[in-house]
C-alpha cells in the first residue's frame, strides 16, 4: 500500500460494545504506512482502556487536525 499524500494511511478507533445497542466508534489516533511499506507507526491522542482497536482509512471529507508522527531519532 503506497502513500501518495502525507497524510495518515489509517485512521484509528476504540470500538465498545453496548448491550441492546451499536458500538460507539471514538477516534483516538491514525497510523502512518512505513516507507517500505512493511509496518505502520501509530499515534495515540488517547490510551483505551476497554474494547478493541479498528484501523480504518481516513474519510476525505474528515476535518479533524492529525498529530505528525516524530521522524526517528528526533523528539
Amino acid at each position: 500500500m503506497a502513500e501518495t499524500s502525507n497524510g495518515p494511511a489509517f485512521a484509528v478507533y476504540v470500538v465498545e460494545e453496548r448491550e441492546g445497542k451499536d458500538p460507539f466508534w471514538t477516534r483516538i489516533g491514525s497510523a502512518w504506512a512505513h516507507k517500505d511499506n512493511d509496518g505502520f507507526n501509530v499515534t495515540l491522542s488517547a490510551l483505551p482502556i476497554g474494547g478493541r482497536l479498528v484501523l480504518r482509512k481516513p474519510k476525505l471529507d474528515d476535518d479533524e487536525p492529525e498529530a505528525k508522527p516524530t521522524p526517528r531519532g528526533k523528539k
